[in-house]
């Protein structure tokens, strides 16, 4: 399953004018994602972009989409170190 906080950034990258297929630099994509974001009026309005790009060109949405999560995968890895956290508060007590 994809992180919500990747989720987003994908969609945001999706947005932007950058070329589907390449492969920018960390900072280019981080400023490309925050522009993104804020000419877009936040993550909602990045993911309504997306969603209108798949119902309206859904053959170019979709290698679009696997460029932009593949990208995002590789500058902003998954942080496995975190300890995982309980599901309830009761799980603490021993």
């Amino acid at each position: 399953m994809t992180a919500v906080l990747t989720a987003a950034r994908a969609e945001a990258l999706f947005t932007t004018a950058l070329a589907t297929g390449s492969r920018p630099a960390y900072e280019v994509v981080d400023e490309a994602i925050r522009l993104a974001v804020r000419s877009h009026g936040g993550v909602r309005g990045c993911a309504a972009d997306v969603a209108a790009e798949y119902g309206d060109h859904p053959e170019v949405a979709v290698p679009r989409m696997r460029w932009a999560l593949s990208v995002v995968e590789v500058l902003y890895p998954a942080r496995r170190d975190r300890p995982e956290r309980p599901h309830h508060r009761w799980a603490l007590v021993a």
